[in-house]
């Protein structure tokens, strides 16, 4: 089939060198872990292993669950290149060939995005996970993505040209009411066709938006996952078969109850998955994605409570978790029937970082 000047095969795109490349979608439950740092601001690389493998049980892996390294929730971001390759070879030497990796791609010009994404490529992952550029005001806050769509669009190519990887992007750009934080269906659509690497879009969007995207995507002539994000829509994504796997952060506080969440709605025991939404992880979910200001925040923290990593403060100038956000997220998972670590800990903690009420 020749779609927009490239022949494909199935899902396998064949390039003009007559080789072929398949960018078949994942379709996998990919987990955003945070990335836990030592008091001095090093990376706390044996607590992020640990970490890991509670993401990699083998009941997990058969469920689907699979990394994504130097995602945001990781602090990509913050991280300097051998510090992002030091992130991307602990996680493959963790999944151990069990489920596939894809690299976050981020960088404040093109060619820092590209050298990303090829030491990511040497370092063996299977997939990139692209975000639009960052910087400027010009291509992030004042950035009107409908009529300049080219400025993701070429970062893209830039990336494909010099790394040939199935790619899931990471859509966000200028808050929008009809989209939220995400593109736009106008610019999904026109990514999907213009970038053929592209095999997964991670859903950042509002409800409305979400529908809106999911529809361009099922549409599309080719397969590409529509990956839920936003964990207080998981109910409703789920029950509206608008759900072919993850790309959410939400793992990171309550792995437990998602997954039986998902199992239950995949058996098709919608009573189940009810009765687990209902009790306790949609009012947790609904706290933690209230203010996407305060997300990746809210994850770390989430995540030292429940006891998988020992220090939930994130780079600066990344804030620290406020005592009030602390303790409601402490009650909020002790509600959803998940453990949580001792009070007393909790306490000295936010005492001695005289953590704002």
């Amino acid at each position: 089939m020749l779609y927009h000047g490239l022949q494909y095969v199935g899902s396998t795109v064949l390039t003009e060198g007559g080789r072929f490349m398949n960018y078949e979608p994942f379709g996998k439950l990919f987990v955003t872990p945070v990335l836990p740092f030592l008091e001095d601001g090093s990376i706390d690389e044996k607590g992020y292993r640990s970490f890991l493998r509670r993401f990699l049980t083998p009941e997990y892996l058969t469920a689907g669950m699979a990394i994504i390294a130097n995602p945001e929730a990781g602090e990509l971001f913050a991280l300097d290149y051998e510090e992002r390759t030091q992130v991307i070879r602990a996680v493959l030497e963790e999944t151990a060939g069990r489920a596939p990796v894809l690299g976050g791609v981020v960088d404040v010009t093109t060619v820092g995005a590209v050298r990303t994404a090829r030491d990511a490529a040497d370092a063996g992952v299977q997939g990139l996970f692209v975000f639009p550029p960052i910087g400027a005001g010009d291509i992030t806050q004042s950035w009107d993505s409908d009529k300049y769509p080219e400025v993701l669009i070429d970062l893209l190519h830039a990336i494909r040209a010099e790394v040939d990887l199935p790619m899931v992007i990471h859509p966000v750009g200028k808050t929008s009411a009809a989209f939220g934080v995400g593109l736009s269906d106008r610019v999904t659509r026109q990514v999907i066709a213009e970038v053929p690497n592209v095999v997964g879009w991670k859903m950042t969007y509002n409800y409305d938006g979400y529908r809106a995207v999911s529809r361009v995507i099922r549409e599309a002539d080719r397969p590409v996952d529509i990956l839920g994000a936003v964990g207080k829509y998981f109910h409703e994504n789920l029950a509206n078969n608008a759900f072919d796997g993850t790309s959410s952060g939400a793992f990171n506080y309550a792995l437990e109850p998602m997954m039986e969440h998902i199992a239950a709605w995949k058996a098709g025991d919608v009573v189940r998955a009810t009765e687990i939404w209902t009790n306790g992880l949609a009012e947790l979910n609904e706290y933690v994605f209230s203010d996407f200001g305060r997300l990746h925040v809210r994850y770390k923290a989430g995540a030292w409570l429940r006891g998988f990593i020992a220090n939930p403060l994130m780079r600066a100038p990344m804030p620290r978790p406020r005592r009030l956000e602390v303790t409601t997220l402490a009650t909020l998972l002790s509600q959803c029937g998940v453990s949580v670590i001792e009070k007393d800990v909790i306490d000295e903690f936010c005492d001695r970082q005289q953590l704002t009420p």
